[in-house]
């Protein structure tokens, strides 16, 4: 069954705002890197990865039940942040915006009785709650270390661990 118009749409804008995360998330990671916060930058790597995959699930998804993947531009994200802090912040904040797209989503997926996006999107729904976790979670641990350089250095150390899934 071919999906519907407003459902095509829909994930398809998706689509975008996850190419969006991702580009986001590699934006920071530069300016990690730029900063010689090899660890906070690995960790927006494998951030950015994940959210390209993201994307890819639902272009995929696309396919699979007969829609037409329409790709738009992507806007560029920020690139300087005034501390490492407020790129991890930030971070937080774009995965609520993005918490709020996916409920939007099974919304719409329920109100046109689109089952099978909507068991598609549970995924995307539970992961979302993994996201904010991760990020509110480094959020508060850098409010706790105020800004004491060697706290500062043990946290991108550990950060620095994250692997790509």
């Amino acid at each position: 069954m071919k999906l519907n118009e407003k459902i095509q749409d829909a994930l398809n804008k998706q689509i975008n705002a996850e190419l969006y995360s991702a580009y986001l998330y590699l934006s920071i990671a530069a300016y990690f890197e730029s900063k010689n916060l090899k660890g906070f930058a690995q960790w927006m790597k494998v951030q950015s990865n994940e959210e390209y995959s993201h994307a890819m699930k639902i272009y995929s998804y696309l396919h699979e039940r007969g829609g037409m993947v329409t790709l738009t531009t992507i806007p560029g994200p920020e690139t300087i942040w005034s501390s490492p802090l407020k790129a991890f912040e930030d971070a937080y904040s774009h995965e609520v915006e993005v918490t709020a797209m996916i409920d939007k989503l099974v919304s719409l997926a329920r109100m046109e009785n689109d089952y099978a996006t909507e068991s598609m999107l549970t995924w995307f729904v539970d992961e979302q709650v993994e996201e904010e976790a991760s990020t509110s979670e480094i959020v508060q641990k850098m409010r706790l270390l105020k800004d004491a350089p060697t706290n500062l250095l043990f946290l991108d150390h550990e950060l620095g661990k994250r692997k790509k899934e």
